[in-house]
């Protein structure tokens, strides 16, 4: 093909090249063409990150039910790419407090829900204010039980985030697990835990991973939210976050889980009721 680009071309027909080259003649004219089903998938593809945004190869390849080798070449060759999450850093360790409860789930074995709830709450910037979001936990299913959001991070938002959840479901913890903030040091969370047989547990200062299921979960919730000022209203903003925790719940693929946490959720209950 350099030669026939070359002022020379003239000089010899493109038959009596390639016939010094002993390739055939048709072969210059050749254009690669993609796989049919490359196509095919990567509008699959496509079609599971408009739902998804934030779904990586291993989610996609559990969504499609492909093999995530398959998936990776894809993306690859069509230049696809999902949101890349970015990392946060990690904290050093402190000690305890003397005040504070011991890390009961640190060395704990978690196979049942109801085992132990996990709970935190994070900040949201809005429109030069900040709203706090007060969620918990099964820290088994992964599923979000119940969650509040005030102009104020108090006792009052967590206690009536733990009274919600236990509305909701049947059987309270046996472990109630969060960091060493006030709010979870007060004397009325205390009371509620222990008039409910509830085992209270905190991570030890400065120290996040001890309550990894959380800092997981909002990461990626305040990374799938976008952004938070593009809500014209704050009463849209918070319809936002329902339906985000929704979505979270029912429809997004938990890659520890290979489900949604409330569907593995409902799997795991009906198997300990035919247990029992």
């Amino acid at each position: 093909m350099d030669y026939f680009l070359s002022s020379n071309k003239a000089t010899i027909s493109k038959s009596a090249a390639c016939s010094q080259i002993a390739v055939s003649r048709t072969a210059i004219y050749y254009k690669p063409k993609i796989p049919a089903k490359d196509l095919l998938l990567k509008q699959q593809i496509e079609a599971v990150l408009l739902e998804h945004r934030a779904y990586g190869h291993r989610r996609i390849a559990l969504a499609l039910g492909v093999n995530k080798k398959r998936i990776r070449r894809v993306m690859k060759l069509f230049n696809i790419k999902a949101k890349k999450l970015r990392k946060k850093p990690r904290f050093k360790k402190n000690k305890f407090p003397a005040n504070s409860a011991k890390n009961l789930i640190i060395d704990l074995t978690i196979n049942q829900p109801n085992q132990v709830w996990v709970s935190y709450f994070t900040y949201l910037s809005y429109q030069n204010k900040f709203l706090y979001l007060a969620t918990i936990l099964d820290a088994f299913t992964r599923e979000v039980i119940a969650w509040n959001i005030a102009s104020r991070h108090n006792k009052e938002l967590i206690t009536t985030t733990l009274f919600d959840a236990l509305d909701k479901r049947e059987k309270s913890p046996k472990i109630f697990h969060s960091d060493q903030g006030s709010e979870y040091r007060s004397d009325d969370l205390l009371k509620i835990l222990q008039s409910q047989n509830i085992k209270s547990s905190m991570s030890k200062k400065s120290s996040p991973w001890q309550n990894g299921k959380q800092e997981s979960f909002y990461q990626k919730f305040k990374f799938e939210l976008e952004d938070f000022n593009s809500y014209q209203s704050q009463g849209e903003f918070i319809e936002a976050i329902a339906i985000q925790i929704h979505y979270y719940n029912n429809k997004r693929i938990h890659s520890a889980l290979k489900m949604p946490p409330t569907i593995f959720s409902i799997r795991e209950m009906q198997n300990n009721e035919l247990i029992i």
